[in-house]
């Protein structure tokens, strides 16, 4: 029985999970990362660490992206029996508002450095200089995009935090595959019996 790269009608495959786990590890990481970088004293290390943060911040925002273009071409697994129709109708908008954060919080940092009088060029993973947004340089829209990226990773990480603890619900108090089928990937035997 091999794994397969799709989705079939029970469980979620290959690309999916890949998708799901790198860009949840890196969008976790990134908070944690800017967390560090705005508090740290050595001006050299602040420096790196920004880079770094918006190297990953850049490509966070081209895995969800993809991870966008892959739900459309690849259609979720039914919904356990066990989920009631309020669950039913609300894991669409939770699904929806994280993919809006992921997108928003990377936007509205690529946002910050494009507004910034320092105009520091960005340079991810020091690969290439990316061009900055064609808005105008202010100290007010550096402010008002500073806040913005500050409440939008602060609401981005309460996202994550309710939708761990709901697939945590599911595995631990409803015994469903909620969570199982994110981790184990869909196989020819799912396809055969959707065929």
């Amino acid at each position: 029985m091999q794994a397969s790269v799709t989705n079939s009608t029970s469980r979620y495959g290959w690309g999916t999970i890949l998708l799901h786990w790198l860009i949840a590890l890196i969008f976790i990481g990134q908070f944690g990362l800017g967390f560090i970088m705005v508090r740290l004293t050595s001006q050299r290390a602040a420096f790196e660490l920004i880079q770094l943060h918006k190297s990953f911040g850049f490509l966070l925002l081209g895995l969800v992206i993809l991870r966008i273009a892959w739900r459309l071409g690849n259609s979720a697994p039914a919904l356990p029996a066990s989920v009631g129709g309020l669950e039913r109708r609300t894991a669409p908008l939770a699904h929806l508002a994280l993919y809006a954060f992921q997108i928003a919080l990377p936007l509205s940092g690529w946002a910050l450095v494009s507004v910034s009088t320092l105009d520091i060029p960005s340079m991810p993973f020091d690969l290439f200089v990316m061009p900055n947004l064609p808005i105008g340089e202010s100290d007010a829209a550096e402010s008002f995009w500073t806040s913005a990226h500050w409440y939008l990773a602060y609401a981005g990480i309460g996202l994550v935090v309710l939708h761990v603890a709901a697939a945590l619900r599911h595995h631990f108090q409803l015994g469903d595959s909620v969570l199982t089928r994110m981790i184990t990937p869909s196989s020819d035997r799912d396809r055969e019996y959707r065929e």
